[in-house]
């Protein structure tokens, strides 16, 4: 017959905890820990060990005694993300264990880094320790580290008001109305929108005023990613659009079409705001967007 597995289960534990001395180089590691302070030891040929041994580890000699202030801040050189903490981990959130050069040290500290998230982690990271509130000589009075402070966000806004020169206003005239006025040079004949009163070519002034119709064809565009209060969506196109019978583009939104779509030589129109809603601001034109027309060869 088989013989019956035997289990016998013992149980290890200290209930008021394990004393032990510490001696006069952990000691002192861990009374600096305690005053807010992190410090390391010195080696006979030159190198601070952090956190400080008794010995030199490659060489097996007693360390000199002579203690050195390190850090705080340090450098993570690798790194574990721990996804679940369990029972007795520094933090209840996900964290990293991380190896920890500190600055002035020559060897790496084994300690936790609260990142926020494992995309925060990278080898290389700048770290700064937070430090408990109250502290008792131990590893623990550094709750953690936490990276340092190398980006902000700032809210920016600027409020400011334009008084349009004459052939802006005259041009923004037009827009209110719903049609695009330009000029005409007497010189060399090409026809600027927007509006202008000296022909930036010949240099002589313009006197001949012409209107233009509101469609166009796009020159180049580009996608944009980023939000604008006045795009139709995101990702939106901004583009050079030559109206037809003008000699240079005139920059505008695009849309009523998916952006990867956009291309050169493409036929637009110009999306007018309702003739009630006008006032003289560019707003009154929402985007341009395709006529359906095929596309004009540059």
């Amino acid at each position: 017959m088989p013989s019956e597995e035997l289990i016998a289960e013992h149980v290890l534990e200290f209930p008021g905890g394990y004393t032990r001395t510490t001696g006069p180089v952990i000691g002192r590691f861990l009374t600096e820990l305690r005053d807010g302070r992190i410090v390391g030891v010195r080696t006979a040929g030159g190198r601070t060990l952090v956190p400080p041994l008794e010995y030199d580890p490659d060489t097996g000699e007693a360390v000199t005694g002579e203690f050195t202030e390190v850090g705080p801040a340090g450098t993570v050189e690798g790194w574990a993300w721990v996804s679940e903490p369990r029972a007795g981990h520094p933090l209840e959130r996900p964290f990293a264990w991380a190896l920890i050069r500190l600055d002035g040290a020559d060897t790496a500290l084994v300690h936790a880094v609260d990142a926020g998230d494992v995309r925060a982690m990278r080898p290389g990271l700048r770290v700064r320790p937070r430090w408990r509130t109250g502290r008792t000589g131990h590893i623990t009075d550094i709750e953690s580290f936490v990276p340092e402070v190398t980006r902000i966000v700032s809210p920016v806004r600027t409020e400011y008001r334009v008084r349009p020169g004459k052939s802006l206003a005259r041009f923004l005239e037009g827009i209110e109305r719903g049609i695009f006025l330009g000029c005409r040079c007497g010189s060399c004949g090409k026809v600027y929108v927007p509006y202008r009163l000296s022909c930036p070519e010949c240099g002589v002034a313009i006197t001949e005023e012409t209107e233009l119709p509101d469609t166009g064809t796009i020159t180049t565009f580009a996608i944009n990613n980023l939000p604008d209060p006045r795009a139709p969506e995101v990702p939106f196109v901004s583009a050079y659009i030559l109206l037809d019978g003008a000699d240079i583009p005139m920059i505008a939104l695009v849309g009523d079409v998916p952006a990867h779509e956009v291309r050169q030589g493409m036929r637009v129109r110009a999306v007018w705001v309702p003739e009630e809603e006008r006032t003289a601001s560019m707003s009154n034109i929402r985007w341009f967007a395709p006529t359906g027309e095929p596309d004009v060869e540059l």
